[in-house]
């Protein structure tokens, strides 16, 4: 599982750069799923936390609760690959300005 996770964390934002190039609207896609992930992400752990403060439970035991949600991992996972995916465009543009 971990060279599973590993291969997909460079072969799909590699995937991503090459489709982009092909088709500019996927560009369009990418930036709005990463939206949507970014605004899924932080409000289920915004809401996670402040069910912890407004129930005054214990914090490090109530949070982990939050590694449960498919919704959380699937959006926090895309937001990792769409990272690199940026990384990798910008340093694509860097290699070809020099």
């Amino acid at each position: 599982m971990k060279v599973l996770i590993l291969v997909v964390s460079m072969v799909v934002p590699i995937a991503m750069v090459i489709f982009q190039n092909k088709w500019a609207k996927v560009r369009i896609l990418y930036h709005s799923f990463a939206l949507l992930a970014a605004l899924t992400f932080g409000n289920i752990a915004s809401f996670a936390i402040y069910t912890v403060l407004r129930d005054n439970t214990v914090f490090m035991t109530n949070i982990h609760a939050l590694f449960l949600n498919p919704l959380f991992l699937t959006s926090g996972a895309y937001l990792g690959l769409y990272f690199v995916y940026v990384i990798v465009l910008g340093m694509l543009k860097e290699i070809n300005r020099s």
